[in-house]
C-alpha cells in the first residue's frame, strides 16, 4: 500500500498543502494564484522506500479548457450551422466538431481563426431530411495540450427539398371487354431519394394520338400499386411523387395500342417458354440481347399461387444478357414463371419467357400403372402420363423402373444394379424421355415371380421407393414343345412299333425268298450236280450279259 503522496513546489521553497491516497491513479488541485511557472516534486512513499518525479512547465502551456455548452444549430436542407459558448478566459481556442453520419461514418471538422472567435461551424453537403448527431470539443489555440470534454452530443435533422430522381414503374396488362384492364406498380430505387416524408403519388395518363385531356389520381403514400381500365388506344403514364416540398421527376410508361388484343395475347402464348436453373444465390436467367433495346426488364412473382401474386421486377442495362435474381420469397418446390422484356423509348416488348425453380424437389406421387402384359420372357408396363403443371415440385424429366426376382438378387441385361436402404438389389432401367408411356423389360426367367416399380423422377430426384406390384412369368410354351418332339414323340413311336411288331418287320424287313424254293428253278431236263440250270432257249431275255467268259466256254 502506498503513503499519502505530498506535492512540493520547489520554485516557491513551500510545500502545497495537496496530499492524496490512492493505489494506482491519483489527482491533486491546488490554487495557482499568479504564479506562471512551477516546478512540481511528487513523492510516493511506502513501508519500502519512496520515489519522486520532477516537472517543470509554464502554465500557459498546460491549458484544459472546460466543455463548450449552450450548443445550437441553424439548418437548411444540405447544410448545419452550428453554434456554442464556451469558458475561454481570455484565451484563443481551437475547436473541433464531430459529425455522425446515418451509416455510422464519423467526419470530423476544424474551426479556427474568426469561426472559432465567433464559435460557429457550418458542415456543407449534408444530405436532405437526414438525422446528424453533431458534438464540440476545444483546446488552446497556441501550445496545444489537450482537448476538453466533447460538448452535450446534439441530433439534428436537415430540411425536406424536392425528390431527386425517378421512380421505378412498371405494368401488368390483362384482356377486357372492350380495352385492357392495367395494373401500375412503382418502387423507390436507390438512385431516388425522396428528400423528406413522401405524402403521396400523382398517377397521370392520356391518349397519344387524339391528344385528349390527361386524367390523374392522387394516392396515398401507403399505396404502391393501382389498376386502371384503358382502351385500345395508345397510352403514356406519367407517375411522380410528392413530399412537403414539390413533385419529382415523372416516370414514363408507354402503354402501346392494342389493334388485335386477340392476335397480340396470341403471340405472347406462342413464345416458347424456357427453363432456368436455381443457384446458390438465386434463379439463373439469361437471354439473347437485342441492340435496338436501351434496357432490360424481367418480372416474376413472389407467390405463384397468391392473388395478387406480389409482382416484382428489376431492371438491367443495354449491356446485361444475364442476372441471378433473387428474393427472400423464393422457396424450393415452387415453380416461378419470368418474362423477358426489351425497353426503348419506354415501350416494353415482350422478348422470352422462362420458368425454373429454386431447387427442385422430388415428384410427389408415381405413375398410375394401368397395363401389364406378360410373356415368359418380358413383361411391358403401361402408365398414364405424368400430368405437370404449376403445382408440381420439379420438372419431370424421366422415368425409372425398377425390377427384382423374390428370390436370389437381379442382372438382368441392359440394367444398371440399384442397391435399396435394406440392402436388397435391383435392376434399374432408365427413361429420359417424360413423354414416354410404354417400357418392356426383357430376359426375364420363366415360371418366375418378380417385384417392380415406377418412379418418375426430377432434377431433384425421386422419392424412396414404398410399394411394389408383384407379377408371375408364365413357362415357356416353346421349351414344352421341344420337350414334346423330343420325349413323347420318339416314345409314342417306339410303343407303336412294339405294338405292331409283325407288321413293322414285313414292311420293313421283308424275308428275301431262296433261288431254290423259285418256281422258274422247277425244270428237270439240265442238272449240274445239285443246282439245276436253266437252258437260254427256255426263255426269251430282254438284254443277255456275260459275266465270265470262262464259264461262257465251258457252257
Amino acid at each position: 500500500s502506498l503513503l499519502p503522496l505530498p506535492f512540493f513546489d520547489r520554485s516557491s521553497q513551500k510545500t502545497a498543502l495537496c496530499t492524496a491516497s490512492c493505489s494506482e491513479q491519483c489527482s491533486c488541485s491546488w490554487d495557482i494564484g499568479q504564479q506562471r511557472f512551477w516546478n512540481v516534486t511528487v513523492t510516493v512513499e511506502n513501508p519500502l522506500g519512496k520515489k519522486t518525479a520532477t516537472d517543470v512547465f509554464d502554465i500557459n502551456h498546460r491549458i484544459y479548457p472546460s466543455a463548450p455548452f449552450q450548443v445550437w444549430e441553424k439548418c437548411t436542407d444540405t447544410e448545419i450551422t452550428l453554434h456554442w459558448n464556451h469558458q475561454n478566459n481570455g484565451i484563443e481556442l481551437f475547436c473541433q466538431a464531430e459529425v455522425l453520419q446515418p451509416d455510422g461514418k464519423v467526419e470530423l471538422h476544424n474551426i479556427s481563426g474568426t469561426a472559432s472567435r465567433q464559435r460557429r461551424l457550418t458542415v456543407p453537403g449534408l444530405q436532405p431530411h437526414t438525422e446528424y448527431t453533431v458534438r464540440v470539443r476545444c483546446a488552446a489555440a497556441k501550445h496545444f495540450w489537450s482537448w476538453s470534454d466533447w460538448s452535450q452530443p446534439q441530433t439534428i435533422r436537415t430540411e425536406e427539398a424536392t425528390p431527386s430522381g425517378k421512380l421505378d414503374i412498371w405494368r401488368e396488362i390483362t384482356p377486357a371487354l372492350g380495352g385492357r384492364n392495367v395494373t401500375l406498380f412503382w418502387k423507390q430505387t436507390p438512385s431516388f431519394r425522396a428528400n423528406g416524408r413522401i405524402i403521396s403519388y400523382e398517377v397521370t395518363w392520356e391518349k397519344i394520338e387524339d391528344g385528349s385531356k390527361p386524367e390523374s389520381i392522387s394516392f396515398s403514400s401507403v399505396y404502391n400499386s393501382t389498376r386502371i381500365f384503358m382502351d385500345n388506344h395508345s397510352y403514356r403514364i406519367s407517375i411522380m411523387a410528392k413530399n412537403n416540398v414539390n413533385f419529382s421527376l415523372p416516370s414514363v410508361l408507354i402503354i402501346p395500342r392494342a389493334t388485335d388484343n386477340s392476335t397480340s395475347i396470341l403471340s405472347t402464348e406462342e413464345l416458347k417458354e424456357g427453363r432456368v436453373n436455381g443457384t446458390d444465390d438465386g434463379i439463373f436467367i439469361s437471354w439473347e440481347p437485342r441492340r435496338k433495346y436501351d434496357s432490360y426488364i424481367i418480372d416474376w412473382c413472389d407467390f405463384p399461387k397468391s392473388q395478387p401474386c406480389d409482382l416484382q421486377w428489376k431492371r438491367f442495362g443495354p449491356n446485361t444478357s444475364s442476372a441471378v435474381i433473387k428474393s427472400a420469397a423464393f422457396v424450393p418446390g415452387m415453380r416461378y414463371k419470368f418474362h423477358i422484356y426489351g425497353s426503348v423509348a419506354n415501350r416494353a416488348s415482350l422478348l422470352e419467357k422462362k420458368t425454373g425453380y429454386l431447387r427442385e424437389l422430388p415428384p410427389g406421387s408415381d405413375p398410375s400403372v394401368k397395363n401389364v402384359k406378360l410373356t415368359y420372357n418380358s413383361v411391358t408396363l403401361s402408365w398414364d402420363s405424368y400430368l405437370t403443371n404449376e403445382s408440381d415440385v420439379g420438372f419431370v424429366r424421366g422415368y425409372h423402373v425398377y425390377v427384382s426376382p423374390i428370390k436370389g438378387n437381379c442382372s438382368l441385361k441392359g440394367s444398371k444394379k440399384h442397391i435399396l436402404s435394406d440392402g436388397s438389389e435391383l435392376c434399374k432401367y432408365t427413361i429420359e424421355n417424360p413423354e414416354e408411356k410404354r417400357y418392356t423389360v426383357e430376359h426375364l426367367m420363366s415360371n418366375t415371380k418378380y417385384k417392380l416399380a415406377v418412379k418418375a423422377f426430377t432434377g431433384g430426384g425421386e422419392t424412396p421407393i414404398v410399394n411394389f406390384r408383384y407379377i408371375d412369368t408364365p413357362c415357356n410354351s416353346n421349351m414344352l414343345y421341344f420337350v414334346f418332339l423330343i420325349v413323347i414323340v420318339p416314345t409314342l413311336v417306339a410303343a407303336i412299333c412294339h405294338w405292331k411288331m409283325k407288321w413293322v418287320k414285313e414292311c420293313c424287313c421283308p424275308v428275301i425268298p431262296s433261288p431254290n424254293k423259285s418256281k422258274v428253278l422247277s425244270f428237270k431236263e439240265f442238272k449240274i450236280g445239285s443246282e439245276k440250270v436253266l437252258k437260254i432257249n427256255d426263255c426269251i431275255p430282254d438284254v443277255l450279259a456275260v459275266d465270265n467268259k470262262a464259264e461262257a466256254q465251258k457252257l
